[in-house]
């Protein structure tokens, strides 16, 4: 590969990261507003009551939705590459077909189950009836995880990031009033509204491009079904995956309160979701790149580590000002209650280093519709996961969840990186490597940091960790893109008008 192409490649992936990057950073800010408005009037009790009908959602979804959110954008993507429209309107016909029939399962799956779910997660009152509820949500899901794979699929990036946006901002606008209102009784209905918004923003930018018909046939249907069985390890995955995040939840509501599983989950949201915005853009742009790759080896591997490098570099800076940050942004975030979470958000800040570096290898076995291996890396991880959390709980409360998911994270790097290498050749770069072993010492020298009481060298201390890491990560982004060049000449140009 050329020095140009190189060039190019990194360019494309930070300017995606950053398109996506900056809107998941506006999201983000919308939704510290709405969590914190959340917490302070349903409190760590409410956010948990939330967190467990969020999980629950999760899991009917996944466990009906035949993996179609991912299994449709490998199909579609590899239609869409041949430039046949008929073809690819086709093929949407098909998906969509699909999607409405997942939609009705869901719903009917969640309502017949309603009083199972109800003796399993609460050991208190009737909630069968709030469960069937959810079926709406569950409906309304799976036509928009459709749709939205139409929109990866056919590369409609700026589409996908207007939805992100107006969705976060309908969320904001419409539940925050009604929690003020009737407080934990306006969780459901909130839940609704969400789903019915992200729905509609989602039909709006897909209809535009290829107008909504549902045709249901067998020889339709049964056109689907290749796509249907790549999608089953994803059934299975999301189910595993699902399924552990409630049994997490779940025994933390007995194990402790459903304050506590309030407390873990604004914990887990701060750092997957908020510190995660760099992430963002791999399931838009970097996995129908990589399911463009037909070769195994060097031509696989230079695209894995070009994502790795440039996520990486990004989030790394971020990390340690977070670490450093945590004891003001708790109270700033939620509230005063949830500074018990403190230490276990930061370790868990720690995961986010080896998520930066594992995510995209684990892209790989979805890129080559390798189900069962996916199935397989999916199943170990959680499997561990849910045991290490637990065993962590027992030890060290809260604390010992999070540095029970650091943990898992590293055995999962390992875990990938071995059969990833065995299966497909991948190989980690020296460059990957080497900004690992600069980047992550920063990171646990910001963590011990939190041990140092004495508050002028505390911050003197992590300011310095911190501008570190930036101005490493600026350098090495800077040599490698040509994005700063390009930046400085429109400065040029605006100076001289």
């Amino acid at each position: 590969m050329t020095v140009e192409r190189r060039n190019n490649s990194y360019t494309h992936i930070l300017k995606y990261t950053s398109l996506f990057g900056g809107v998941e950073g506006f999201i983000v800010l919308i939704s510290i507003i709405r969590n914190k408005l959340i917490a302070l009037i349903l409190g760590p009790d409410g956010m948990g009551l939330m967190s467990l009908f969020n999980s629950t959602i999760k899991l009917v979804s996944d466990s009906t939705n035949f993996g179609l959110g991912m299994s449709a954008v490998r199909e579609l993507s590899a239609c869409y590459e041949t430039g046949d429209r008929v073809a690819i309107q086709h093929q949407i016909s098909v998906v969509r077909a699909w999607g409405v029939f997942t939609s009705l399962l869901g719903m009917f799956a969640c309502v017949a189950l309603s009083p199972v779910l109800d003796r399993w997660i609460f050991d208190w009152g009737d909630h069968s009836l709030h469960f069937a509820l959810l079926s709406v949500i569950i409906g309304m899901a799976a036509i928009t995880r459709v749709e939205l794979a139409i929109l990866k699929a056919v590369r409609k990036l700026s589409a996908l990031a207007k939805i992100s946006v107006y969705h976060v901002v309908g969320a904001l606008i419409t539940s925050i009033p009604m929690y003020y209102i009737w407080g934990e009784t306006a969780i459901i209905p909130s839940l609704i509204v969400m789903a019915l918004i992200q729905m509609l923003l989602t039909l709006h930018y897909s209809n535009h491009l290829y107008p909504f018909r549902i045709s249901f046939n067998t020889a339709l249907m049964s056109e689907g079904l290749g796509m249907i069985r790549l999608g089953i390890a994803f059934v299975l995955t999301g189910v595993i995956g699902s399924g552990a995040d409630l049994l997490i939840r779940r025994y933390l509501n007995i194990a402790g309160s459903m304050g506590t599983v309030g407390l873990y989950n604004a914990g887990y949201m701060m750092t997957m979701t908020y510190a995660g915005i760099v992430f963002s853009s791999m399931e838009s742009d970097y996995f129908p790149r990589l399911s463009a790759i037909k070769a195994n080896g060097a031509a696989l591997s230079k695209v894995v580590n070009n994502q790795i490098e440039v996520s990486l570099l990004l989030v790394a800076p971020m990390l340690v000002a977070f670490i450093v940050c945590t004891p003001i942004l708790l109270p700033l975030l939620y509230s005063s209650e949830f500074m018990s979470i403190q230490a276990m958000v930061q370790v868990i800040l720690l995961a986010m280093y080896m998520r930066a570096i594992k995510l995209p290898i684990a892209y790989i076995p979805l890129a080559k519709g390798n189900s069962r291996l996916y199935l397989l890396m999916e199943g170990l991880y959680y499997v561990v996961l849910v045991a290490a959390v637990i065993y962590g709980y027992r030890l060290c409360g809260l604390f010992g969840t999070g540095v029970a998911i650091t943990l898992t994270a590293v055995f999962d790097f390992c875990l990938l990186f071995f059969f990833m290498h065995h299966t497909y050749q991948y190989q980690i770069s020296s460059s990957v490597v080497r900004y690992a072993l600069i980047q992550m010492p920063i990171g646990l020298l910001a963590f011990f940091l939190t041990t140092v009481d004495n508050p002028w060298i505390y911050w003197m201390v992590g300011g310095l960790l911190t501008t570190v890491s930036l101005i490493t990560s600026m350098q090495i982004l800077r040599r490698k893109t040509n994005l700063w060049e390009k930046l400085k000449a429109k400065l040029t140009g605006w100076l001289s008008v």
